[in-house]
């Protein structure tokens, strides 16, 4: 006697359809989490500032403070973009992924704003205004850059835009103090954060 085919029973169409937006969601939901800020290179960057800001207290005028303390921003970069990359590799992507170039297309140019303004405010001597101007500005980049990151990403540049305002109406003397407690404090704080909750 022949064996009959085994027929499986047909796939309802609300499954399939639940599936299809499960694969969406779960896609989106990766796109959205990916995180171009690394959380133990913003822990080396906040360490760095630290010692910037012990540093640019001991210089005798206020161009070797400036100094000091664009040296710390460019060797800061050095490791962002190094501790960037190494995190992007380990999770199978890239800096220039989709996500990443909507980190990078947020936070550069407010970066670039703030190069603008040291040059200005250098020439024209008005360094007392650089502490608030930096903080906003860099908190500014990271809000609009991690717009397409983790929820913390935006909420640590938050708090940068709020120390650097709080900068601005400050006497000019607690201006290295503001340094140090957003590069230094706030990004070694968020830093672990990110790094114990988001992958390094």
């Amino acid at each position: 006697m022949p064996t009959l085919p085994i027929v499986k029973a047909p796939v309802a169409m609300h499954e399939h359809a639940l599936d299809n937006l499960r694969f969406i969601r779960d896609t989106m939901e990766r796109a959205g989490a990916f995180t171009a800020v690394p959380g133990w290179g913003g822990v080396a960057m906040g360490l760095l500032a630290v010692g910037a800001g012990w540093l640019g207290a001991r210089q005798p005028t206020g161009e070797r403070w400036l100094a000091v303390w664009l040296g710390a921003a460019l060797v800061a970069l050095v490791i962002g973009l190094a501790t960037s990359t190494r995190k992007a590799r380990a999770a199978g992507d890239s800096i220039l992924s989709a996500p990443g170039r909507k980190f990078l297309m947020g936070f550069v140019p407010p970066l670039v704003a703030g190069l603008l303004i040291t040059i200005v405010m250098a020439l024209d001597h008005h360094l007392h205004m650089l502490p608030g101007a930096w903080l906003l500005l860099y908190g500014t980049g990271v809000v609009t850059g991690g717009a397409s990151s983790v929820r913390i990403v935006p909420m640590m540049g938050l708090c940068f835009m709020v120390l650097g305002a709080a900068a601005l109406f400050s006497p000019p003397g607690w201006g290295s103090g503001y340094l140090v407690a957003g590069f230094g404090g706030l990004q070694v704080g968020f830093g672990v954060v990110i790094a114990r909750r988001h992958g390094g």
